[in-house]
């Protein structure tokens, strides 16, 4: 007769999911992390603008091209946290200085892990570690609220576990906060914590493992329309500067903000009304 935890073992392994195959990191040049099954889905056509329609982040988009370009050619480089305002090319500029190296390190690849996936980050490290490939482990949108325990996985991966951060994998993670939480939350813990300085300290700590951080501050009128401007020419789009500053400008208004997000939005209604495809 069959031992009752035999047949239990035998039905958790039918359950399991099969074993994923090594991935092609060959297929694309950007992946997407899927946990459950664990797999890496490959990215045919990559959302981004080119790097020289970035205006206004000059300092911040020197320094993450020379790092990424360090790793690349398989020099040290550090993690990076680009913070700060809203809709200022944050994003845009991970994608983009990873758009314009590809070509000329095709063993450059970028690979988009979900905040809410980040308990899984070492079992994604795992299928990235030991491969010839070189990867930038991209994170949008990084923040934790008091009751998250995501940041302690990504802290051990970053500096802290026995194996560490594979040597072919640095973290680029873009954030609206400095220290990847709400200032109430940290004025919070300072005030209710028995040892206030320590409660603070260990979640602070998660963005001082980040060895570059990238400040965005927000654009003024003239950067708006200079990047509503170099979209047109980009994509051809013909319109006199005296109705592009008073259209821009009435835009800007109706949104109460102004930022790179702001003007790319203002742009396409103006490249749809001109009849102008974005393709």
């Amino acid at each position: 007769m069959t031992d009752p935890l035999d047949r239990i073992a035998a039905a958790l392994e039918r359950m399991a999911p099969a074993p994923q195959p090594a991935p092609d990191f060959d297929a694309a040049g950007a992946f997407v992390w899927q946990p459950d099954p664990d797999r890496l889905e490959p990215v045919a056509r990559v959302n981004r603008v080119d790097i020289s329609m970035l205006v206004g982040i000059d300092r911040a988009r020197d320094i993450l091209m020379a790092n990424t370009t360090q790793f690349a050619k398989g020099l040290p480089a550090n993690n990076a946290l680009l913070w700060g305002a809203r809709g200022m090319g944050k994003s845009s500029l991970v994608k983009a200085v990873h758009g314009a190296l590809n070509p000329d390190y095709p063993q450059l690849k970028v690979v988009e892990i979900q905040r809410e996936d980040l308990q899984s980050i070492g079992r994604c490290l795992a299928l990235l570690r030991g491969s010839d490939a070189r990867f930038v482990l991209y994170c949008d949108d990084l923040s934790f609220s008091h009751d998250d325990a995501h940041y302690k996985s990504l802290k051990a991966v970053l500096d802290g576990g026995i194996e560490g951060r594979p040597d072919n994998v640095v973290l680029y993670a873009t954030s609206n906060r400095r220290h990847l939480m709400p200032r109430d939350m940290i004025e919070n813990e300072r005030q209710s914590a028995i040892n206030p300085s320590e409660a603070v300290e260990e979640k602070v700590s998660l963005s001082d493992r980040f060895g570059l951080w990238l400040g965005f501050h927000p654009c003024d009128q003239d950067q708006y329309l200079e990047m509503i401007r170099g979209y047109c020419e980009a994509y051809g789009v013909e319109i006199s500067d005296a109705d592009l500053r008073a259209e821009a400008i009435e835009w800007q208004a109706t949104r109460g903000s102004r930022s790179g997000r702001v003007a790319w939005q203002f742009f396409t209604d103006l490249a749809g009304r001109r009849g102008v495809t974005l393709a």
